[in-house]
């Protein structure tokens, strides 16, 4: 019997390698941006002329798409080039933390950490491990992107194990799980902000409160862990062995050898410090008259200093264990080889920062264009025109989410669009806001993975073409495709159960209204 490495494919495999071919047919992702950029002047130009029916929830109008030809738009697409490339968020939050996370790969104290990890980790439980780790990392906003990803890289081919097959798992846990978490987030807060908003047009009175899916959550980490485990070991990992074999000595990754009695005091020593300062500066926020709350005492919401203060903090976090490490092994001799260590990390973002001039130059045209908001407004009309029951009409409000979140990858942008025509909606059958709100996060996690607009996206080509190079678009496509086909179903039947059963979906909330 052939093993799962050597294997023909079966349907699925063919299927996913025609996808791959195809993708990988696609111009490189920084021109691909390009052309999209362009595509988006001339729509726009085509149905600027034209009148819609749509009414936009944020202004009240209906919605009418602006011509990015105009000699008007066209100015302000040249005065702002610059400065829409630099306010990208994308690329503050991984440049800033790349930093830091360079001093500490490089001062060796990340490989000794890994050795330490695994040693405690059981190898069956290496997959979950990680997927569990993405989707914690929630809770600090973007860190997942930028810590989590590449170091599952590096985990599975230090054991061995396909190293794409890890990213993948994570992330399948960081953007795919996106809106399951044991603990709140910030992401909580802002979606009940717009629910409530929503339930309003009904009910002037309804209160809608932040935790209202945090069961639901909470409990959707079980059934999306095992799901993404079973498809990266079972599915996606042989594939990758049989498709994409690593050439183990051209990966510029140091061998994990015995750790030494002297890097093992170091690393104590330097993981001391780290936690010493972690817990330093957590006793800031203690105080309700901290300066890291927002106005309302909240420590957790999008306004809150300490949630704008992530990125800065993983710099300091993994910058300052990188330096006791390196100094006291003598890796780092001097403050030349502390900024050598920075420089290697942001030689290995160059692509990524030229996909990403390109990538904030269409974010901001089709923004400014209204065809994301065309999109999402019509497709919300066309569900509410279909009449169907309450279960079919959840499901098709999942659907919906996932296929608008292909061209409109902000959360809180695509709720604030078609929140106000779906809860109303779905109140007039008797279904609450809650639940609206949870079959919402559903969608809008399922396909985050798979559409190559989300800005984290050409990141994790980058990852990959770390151990496998002429990686391409595709290559991911294909490789995310079955988690977010299942994560979409699956997670759908979870949510139906759980209203089936009547499990409370968190603080508050309720199925009916």
């Amino acid at each position: 019997m052939m093993s799962n490495e050597t294997q023909a494919p079966g349907l699925l495999g063919r299927a996913l390698d025609g996808i791959e071919r195809v993708g990988n047919k696609l111009p490189d992702p920084a021109m691909l941006f390009l052309i999209l950029l362009f595509s988006v002047w001339g729509l726009s130009a085509l149905l600027s002329g034209m009148s819609f029916d749509a009414i936009d929830p944020r202004t009240d109008a209906p919605i009418e798409v602006t011509n990015l030809l105009s000699a008007e738009a066209l100015t302000h697409f040249l005065t702002t080039m610059v400065s829409t490339f630099t306010a990208f968020a994308p690329l503050g939050v991984v440049l800033v933390a790349m930093l830091g996370v360079g001093v500490a790969e490089h001062s060796g104290y990340i490989n000794t950490a890994l050795k330490q990890m695994l040693k405690v980790t059981p190898a069956k439980l290496l997959t979950p491990a990680v997927v569990l780790v993405g989707i914690i990392s929630h809770t600090a906003t973007d860190a997942g992107y930028v810590v989590v990803i590449p170091l599952a890289g590096v985990i599975f081919f230090t054991v061995g194990r396909h190293p794409l097959a890890g990213i993948a798992a994570a992330f399948a846990g960081v953007s795919g799980g996106f809106c399951a978490n044991f603990i709140p987030s910030g992401i909580d807060p802002l979606l009940q902000s717009f629910t409530q908003s929503a339930a309003q047009i009904v009910d002037p009175t309804i209160q809608v409160n932040p935790l209202n899916n945090w069961f639901f959550a909470a409990s959707s980490c079980i059934p999306i862990t095992l799901l993404i485990w079973y498809l990266t070991d079972k599915v996606l990992e042989p594939r990758l062995n049989r498709t994409h074999k690593v050439n183990r000595e051209a990966v510029d990754i140091p061998v994990m050898e015995q750790t030494t009695v002297a890097e093992m005091k170091a690393f104590r020593i330097a993981s001391l410090v780290m936690l010493v300062a972690i817990l330093g500066f957590f006793s800031l926020t203690i105080s309700e008259s901290s300066t890291l709350r927002d106005a309302n005492g909240s420590l957790t919401s999008f306004s809150a200093p300490l949630m704008k203060s992530i990125v800065p903090l993983i710099f300091i976090f993994f910058m300052l264990p990188g330096l006791v490490y390196g100094y006291l092994t003598k890796t780092f001799t001097n403050s030349s080889d502390v900024v050598q260590a920075m420089s290697k990390s942001m030689s290995g973002m160059a692509h990524y920062i030229v996909m990403a001039f390109f990538c904030a130059q269409f974010v901001a045209a089709f923004s400014a264009s209204n065809l994301g908001a065309l999109i999402a407004v019509e497709g919300a009309g066309a569900l509410k025109a279909m009449n169907l029951s309450a279960e079919i009409t959840i499901v098709g409000m999942i659907l919906l989410v996932g296929f608008v979140n292909l061209f409109v990858g902000s959360s809180s942008a695509k709720w604030a669009l078609i929140g106000p025509v779906l809860v109303p909606m779905l109140m007039q059958l008797n279904i609450s806001p809650d639940l609206s709100q949870a079959a919402y996060r559903v969608g809008d996690s399922s396909s985050n993975i798979i559409t190559p607009l989300m800005p984290y996206f050409p990141l994790v080509v980058v990852y990959c073409q770390r151990y496998v190079k002429g990686i391409g678009i595709g290559t991911l496509i294909s490789m995310m495709l079955p988690f977010s086909l299942a994560l979409i179903s699956i997670w759908s039947a979870w949510l139906l159960l759980y209203w089936s059963l009547g499990i409370p979906l968190g603080l508050g909330a309720s199925y009916t209204y």
